[in-house]
């Protein structure tokens, strides 16, 4: 999602800085011709044709950008020229922090209604101050999909919205990569793609309140059942979801029910209007992600600057740092040693982005878990989307994979993997059309199956042989080797392009797939040791 952000801090053409129109039409003639080797002459040109009626309805699209006064434009031109960041970038960043004082506004507001409409309507402004007139895609999917739960049966809703939406974000990543392909530039796309696991994941809730409501649950709805809505939010209440100002740039895309609870309450307080427990303050788990965010964000700007994994002067057509003819001459290890840095530095942006807004949404309690049983603070999760040091230290790729995206990995869990009987096919090609189409972001997740069947079958052999700490001898050695093995395979992800993912695998001797094979061979050769249970049966 954050991929077009802070990845170009050179400032750029006063055209493209626009924020009526980010793709003019003159980009088709110049940037398509890269889709052209792809695509039939034809079906190019009707794809051409297509986009430009699109486009005219643009004068149309310009007349809704209502909320963001003219100075306030100019005063971010003014300032992107002045520090000699784009206005795409600066304006996301501008709007991240925004969400900070909105925060506060939004906790002093009184419950109900109010918060619902001021969240959609500073959701609505930083759309249009971030993305202009594309903020209208946003408008239409939430309105099409509001009208389609409301009028379809539950039993077609749960399958036609998430079918609508995936169609929508489906044809924004195609136009993104149609008209500027491998480019960065900020689009709708992004919040799109949060707002898609936000409608996807409603559909289910109220498809799982009927079935509880008429004692049908499933296996799956038992499950998600602490999520279920039994009533079709009004438009307000919906609206404030979907533009939820908190979650609408970077996320996270939490439930219907934690951000109506969050809004109208019931997080804190009971029915008669007595606090659950005591209520905490929401400083520290607001500051707390603020400062790491700026930490992130600063050693971001410094780190990739020094560590470029792309050419930092022109990312999108210049040949990559990590594949150029002087970056091969060096040795192996160090080449290594520079992408591992390279990509520890990337992953710096999207720690900033979501810890940024872990904090906006804990300020007015969105984040906030609520009271259990005993009156005792949960905690607050429902805002945490990372755990930077969890991923960074990971034992094992399934540890990994529960500290990164947390949310992200919540929806396909929970609408998709458990939908589908625990189809890890249907999991895995519904997160790879959730993110696009260049081909190094299906070379990554082809290739992490073969990870995940190495890591298991370790997990079998291997581990029960060995001591269990994190910091024993094995627990830093599985540490490394996820470490250096994930780095290997995401390469495809961060290039995007088929040629630049499998010149960079190669310059890497595929070392990642070769040993992993092997090493799956052999290590499924080795006998399973008995079970700790099974060996004390044993000795008595």
């Amino acid at each position: 999602i954050f991929s077009s952000v802070i990845r170009n801090p050179q400032p750029q053409s006063s055209q493209s800085q626009s924020h009526v129109h980010p793709h003019p039409h003159p980009q088709l003639i110049n940037l398509h011709c890269t889709m052209d080797r792809i695509l039939p002459d034809v079906v190019s040109l009707h794809v051409a044709k297509a986009i430009e009626y699109a486009y005219s309805y643009g004068p149309m699209a310009e007349k809704t950008v209502v909320l963001v006064p003219s100075f306030v434009t100019a005063q971010v031109e003014s300032l992107s020229e002045a520090i000699g960041f784009d206005m795409e970038t600066l304006s996301y960043t501008l709007g991240m922090f925004l969400c900070y004082p909105l925060g506060i506004i939004m906790a002093n507001l009184p419950y109900g209604k109010m918060k619902h409409f001021f969240s959609f309507l500073l959701g609505a402004f930083l759309l249009q101050f971030t993305i202009g007139t594309q903020w209208i895609h946003h408008l239409i999917a939430s309105l099409v999909s509001y009208a389609l739960l409301l009028l379809l049966p539950r039993s077609l809703s749960k399958t036609i919205v998430p079918t609508f939406m995936m169609i929508y974000v489906t044809g924004g990543h195609l136009h993104r990569q149609f008209i500027n392909y491998l480019g960065w530039d900020l689009d709708f796309t992004g919040s799109h793609m949060v707002l898609t696991m936000k409608l996807y994941s409603l559909a289910y809730n109220l498809y799982d309140g009927e079935l509880i409501k008429k004692g049908k649950e499933t296996r799956a709805t038992k499950k998600c059942a602490h999520l279920a809505v039994e009533e079709m939010p009004g438009l307000l209440e919906f609206l404030g979801y979907t533009f939820n100002f908190s979650t609408i740039l970077a996320g996270p895309a939490f439930e219907y029910k934690i951000y109506a609870d969050a809004c109208d309450g019931t997080n804190l307080y009971d029915k008669n209007g007595k606090p659950k427990g005591k209520i905490p303050s929401q400083i520290l788990p607001t500051l707390i992600p603020f400062v790491v965010s700026l930490a992130c964000l600063g050693t971001f700007v410094v780190g990739n600057g020094m560590f470029p994994l792309l050419d930092p002067t022109d990312p999108q057509n210049n040949t990559p740092v990590v594949i150029t003819e002087e970056f091969l001459a060096k040795p192996w290890l160090n080449r290594c040693a520079y992408t591992w840095t390279a990509l520890f530095f990337i992953r710096m942006k999207y720690y900033f982005a979501w810890k940024n807004a872990q904090g906006a949404c804990n300020i007015w309690y969105g984040g906030f878990e609520g009271f259990d049983e005993n009156g005792e603070v949960k905690g607050w999760e429902h805002s945490n989307n990372v755990d930077i040091l969890d991923f960074e230290v990971a034992p094992n790729l399934k540890t990994l994979t529960a500290a990164w995206n947390k949310k992200t990995a919540n929806w396909l869990g929970r609408y998709v993997y458990m939908r589908t009987g625990g189809s890890l096919f249907a999991t895995y090609g519904m997160s790879a059309f959730w993110h696009g189409f260049y081909p190094g972001y299906y070379m990554f997740f082809l290739s992490v199956p073969l990870l995940t069947m190495c890591e298991r079958v370790a997990r079998k052999k291997l581990s029960p042989r060995f001591s269990s700490s994190r910091f024993s001898l094995y627990g830093i050695c599985c540490m490394l080797i996820t470490s250096i093995f994930v780095e290997y395979v995401i390469q495809a992800f961060q290039l995007l392009a088929f040629d630049w993912a499998l010149e960079c695998w190669k310059s890497h001797y595929f070392f990642g797939h070769i040993l992993a094979a092997i090493f799956y061979v052999v290590v499924s050769q080795l006998s399973t040791p008995p079970k700790e249970e099974d060996s004390k049966k044993k000795q008595a």
